[in-house]
């Protein structure tokens, strides 16, 4: 069966999970709020640190965060219980049992970095460069040439996470759901490359007019890696980051939610490093397009997948797969070797 919570919630605890570029947590008080079948996850700089947490307030279990993200200080607004400078600042202390005290913390997750890109994990079955394996310097060469956050767009899709990610992983379905969008860019056969879980697709722009107009910009922007392609980094299990040409990156998030027939989904549109000033301004309608066609993607994505039999049995040995599809196998082996690894 595709709903599995006890799956879900083992991936979520075992897992590295790719949540946040550093562009987004610059300033004191920035932070990035996701939410997944654990309930929230949140990251906040606190004074130059970077902490991450189940956005709860231990005194009474209040969110702390309630937007996606923004600036904003670490303050319960249940009863002004707060977070700074690495320790919990509560309100008239007096009133409490000094020992109740000195136990109250906030329920704090590992981070780690590649590169400029942020990971969370709760309970880490292995370290951040094992799990990405030869995805590191992928990740870590991109995330260098990112600079801002330009759009966020978050909301539930209506099927399990699975369903979701099986669907950004393959191509097969572009021309019949994308055409208007993600279609036009006439991509050409796709090359996958695997490391242990995770998997880096690349294909050629096969639309010449659209390619000719992307290489023209080049010179709008100052990137250390430059690409001519489409590209899709899988991160196991439930993240993606996307580009075509390296001008901009899409960080998704696939979160499993509580309810098992629906989906946590996030997607922070990331910019790339710009020449000058005036590149700036001339890449403005560049990108609130990119955002827009972005947004339609994953609207056209979300209509699909909801429609998907949340009972469909993705774990059937006769599934069937065409030769786009390996990547879609991969995940699925690796979720069986997860679930088998787990007891499951």
């Amino acid at each position: 069966m595709s709903i599995s919570p006890e799956t879900d919630r083992h991936l979520a605890r075992s897992c590295w999970h790719l949540v946040a570029h550093r562009s987004e947590l610059l300033a004191d008080r920035d932070y990035v709020r996701l939410s997944w079948v654990l309930g929230d996850l949140a990251v906040f700089n606190d004074k130059g640190s970077i902490v991450a947490f189940d956005n709860l307030c231990p005194h009474r279990g209040a969110r702390i965060f309630r937007e996606v993200g923004g600036n904003a200080p670490a303050v319960c607004a249940y009863h002004g219980w707060s977070y700074r400078g690495g320790r919990l600042r509560i309100p008239k202390p007096q009133s409490y049992h000094p020992c109740d005290l000195a136990a109250a913390r906030l329920n704090e997750m590992s981070v780690a970095w590649c590169g400029n890109f942020l990971f969370v994990a709760v309970a880490p079955a292995e370290e951040l460069e094992a799990q990405l394996g030869g995805t590191w310097p992928v990740l870590e060469v991109i995330s260098r040439d990112i600079d801002r956050r330009r759009d966020v767009n978050a909301y539930a899709y209506e099927c399990p996470w699975r369903v979701a990610v099986e669907n950004a992983l393959e191509p097969d379905h572009v021309q019949m759901v994308h055409p208007e969008t993600l279609g036009q860019l006439q991509l050409t056969e796709a090359r996958n490359a695997y490391s242990g879980r995770n998997s880096v697709l690349s294909a050629e722009i096969g639309n010449a007019r659209t390619a000719r107009m992307l290489r023209s910009m080049r010179r709008l922007f100052d990137i250390g890696h430059q690409r001519e392609d489409y590209l899709a980094v899988h991160v196991f299990p439930f993240a993606f980051v996307t580009s075509t040409f390296g001008y901009s990156y899409a960080l998704q998030n696939f979160m499993p939610a509580r309810d098992p027939c629906r989906t946590h989904f996030s997607s922070r549109l990331l910019t790339s490093r710009l020449a000058s000033q005036a590149a700036s301004q001339a890449t403005e309608a560049f990108f609130a397009s990119v955002a827009e066609i972005n947004r339609r993607v994953f609207a056209e994505d979300h209509e699909v997948c909801r429609h998907v039999n949340a009972e469909f049995a993705l774990d059937d040995p006769a599934r069937i797969f065409s030769a786009t599809e390996d990547k879609v196998r991969h995940f699925r082996d690796s979720v069986l070797a997860v679930k088998r690894d787990a007891g499951f």
